[in-house]
């Protein structure tokens, strides 16, 4: 099967990709930058072969239309993750305004199976208890979220005009290979360097990006149908976070955990202080507000059990310190010999 793909250099993309080659289809990338595709495939023991690339812009109808020509499936996994208040534009452009061209130009092109890569989060809403197929898209008007569930309202217009459109529900991910350092990689970083002492309560399902990535492989394969798929995972609350990091790493990592909604108006003030401030602001109110609103996935809709959080936590360390984000001592007794490091990303 081809199977034209878009996101495919990022976190859940890449892993993605890795799954879909492995199980014999052919990946055709729409990708700005090249040079990325054969990085991120050797990250997971992968060359080039059964890989054709586009590059193009997910916001340029003309590239969209030339990477879904002749494809049999169409895998949208293009979006900004961020709860950064810079990346606010860049978001609505790219989560809201990409999605329409992608999933409509997949359409027009006559593809057997689309694939939208959504979120949980999507689904966050005031009043809302448990999340399942039939949850309305979320109302927050957080900017992430926001964006988010605009991209659900749309990838559901298109079901409900008689597209072959699956929506597929990430949770929050942690894993390893992650190609641009993401929000949960970088917020685990954070909180082993010391810069998290005070965390909201509350929680949010959580999940590892490689069942993620079989989830979708599955999906574009046939073997896991139906309109909205949910990923594996499980509702982790902070106390249950800190608590897996401080087991794997042996450290003691102290922090405060404080009523998420007291601890909203501290991350809007990070948020404005960060679009003035050139460094990394490890508090931001988006994942403050996540906290405070995510609530469990069904247990009856996941398409399988989650791998322990545990696990994905260590893999992650693991990744981070091998790959030079974390010193001997922030990693713990995770830490591998120095001369076996890879050199930090720029």
């Amino acid at each position: 099967m081809r199977v034209a793909v878009t996101g495919g250099t990022g976190f859940v993309g890449s892993h993605t990709v890795a799954a879909l080659l492995r199980s014999g289809h052919q990946v055709r990338l729409l990708v700005r930058d090249e040079t990325a595709v054969p990085r991120v495939l050797r990250a997971h023991g992968l060359g080039l072969t059964g890989v054709d690339v586009v590059v193009g812009d997910i916001l340029d109808e003309a590239s969209v239309t030339t990477a879904v020509r002749g494809a049999d499936a169409v895998l949208h996994a293009a979006a900004v993750y961020s709860f950064d208040s810079r990346d606010r534009a860049r978001m609505r452009r790219t989560t809201e305004h990409g999605t329409e061209l992608v999933l409509g130009a997949a359409r027009r092109a006559g593809a057997g199976r689309i694939v939208h890569v959504s979120t949980v989060a999507a689904l966050f809403g005031r009043g809302v208890r448990v999340i399942g197929p039939d949850s309305p898209v979320g109302t927050s008007r957080e900017p992430y979220l926001a964006t988010k569930s605009a991209a659900e309202r749309i990838a559901r217009d298109h079901q409900r005009a008689g597209s072959p459109v699956t929506i597929v529900y990430p949770p929050a991910l942690l894993g390893p290979d992650d190609p641009h350092l993401g929000d949960q990689a970088t917020r685990l970083r954070d909180v082993l360097r010391g810069l998290t002492p005070i965390w909201p309560t509350g929680g949010f399902p959580m999940g590892d990006v490689r069942d993620t990535a079989a989830t979708l492989d599955r999906v574009v394969g046939g073997s896991v149908a139906g309109p909205r798929v949910f990923c594996p995972n499980t509702y982790v609350s902070t106390k249950e976070f800190l608590r897996a990091v401080r087991l794997v790493t042996g450290r003691s990592l102290p922090a405060v955990r404080l009523p998420a909604r007291a601890l909203g108006p501290v991350g809007r003030m990070c948020d404005l202080l960060q679009r003035i401030w050139p460094w990394h602001l490890p508090v931001q109110y988006g994942a403050i507000h996540t906290c405070a609103c995510a609530t469990r996935v069904d247990d009856e809709v996941s398409t399988r059990v989650a791998r322990p959080l545990a696990d994905s936590v260590a893999d992650t360390i693991s990744w981070l310190h091998a790959a030079g984000h974390l010193t001997d001592r922030q990693a713990g007794r995770l830490a591998t010999p120095s001369a076996n490091r890879e050199t930090p990303a720029a």
